[in-house]
């Protein structure tokens, strides 16, 4: 399922809710289908970093949380994992925390799937970088949950400026967009419009229009990435605002 498959609310007609990546793997249940699985593969090779900050955290060190992130993830992707997305975990963060601890709990089944995705992986996760951004969290002030928390924050909001990057580098945007996106979250009354219009060699008020337009998109798009990791509509509102307050720490 590709990132093109879905579509921000404001320009669907349609209910959205039945092609977003994790109500894919709700509404499958537990049939394991080939749907469910690649959906839940998709969410899982996004958001594998808090997985492994929280490893960390708990005072395992890189060769230990990269085995550990596999294992976990080659566990619940195996045929018998995919029953444990029940819809009473509701969001995906949840989901993969609680089932990480219970993972991690559990020393024969932790065992049994370290002996299974020790030997393969079921896909890359990117540990080539891991540690460089683990060390950029600040590790000594949050507990393990806490630091699992903004490090999912922040990984949404990295993949939703990603994907407004690519947006405006295929509209030939690209410099527009490396001097607004500093603003994309400020208050609107500290924007210098003026000096960027001057840099820009624009209208000031086409950089008004230009930033304005930006900031839309980039609402959008962020509402769009968390729809993809909870099970309904009306949870978004509540999840973005569980992901500033994950920042706020």
């Amino acid at each position: 399922m590709s990132d093109k498959s879905t579509r921000s609310f404001a320009s669907s007609k349609r209910p959205r809710f039945a092609t977003t990546h994790w109500s894919v793997v709700l509404a499958a249940g537990k049939s394991s289908s080939p749907n469910q699985k690649q959906a839940l593969e998709t969410l899982c090779q996004r958001y594998w970093f808090p997985l492994y900050a929280y490893l960390r955290q708990r005072g395992y060190d890189t060769h230990q949380a990269e085995d550990s992130t596999q294992a976990f993830f080659t566990h619940i992707l195996d045929k018998h994992g995919l029953k444990t997305a029940d819809p009473k975990y509701g969001k995906f963060r949840s989901f993969l925390l609680i089932r990480l601890k219970s993972f991690l709990s559990d020393e024969r089944d932790r065992a049994k799937a370290r002996k299974r995705g020790g030997g393969r992986k079921i896909f890359s996760l990117g540990f080539q970088n891991a540690e460089d951004q683990y060390a950029l969290e600040p590790a000594d002030q949050l507990s393990p949950e806490k630091l699992f928390e903004k490090s999912w924050a922040l990984t949404v909001l990295q993949r939703t400026m990603d994907r407004l990057e690519k947006e405006m580098a295929e509209k030939k945007k690209r410099k527009l967009f490396d001097h607004l996106k500093v603003y994309l979250t400020t208050d609107k009354d500290v924007i210098p419009y003026r000096n960027m219009a001057k840099k820009l060699k624009m209208a000031e008020g086409s950089v008004r229009v230009a930033v304005h337009r930006l900031r839309r998109r980039y609402r959008r798009l962020l509402r769009d990435e968390i729809a993809q990791t909870v099970a309904a509509e009306d949870q978004i509102d509540e999840e973005m605002g569980h992901l500033f307050t994950a920042l706020a720490h």
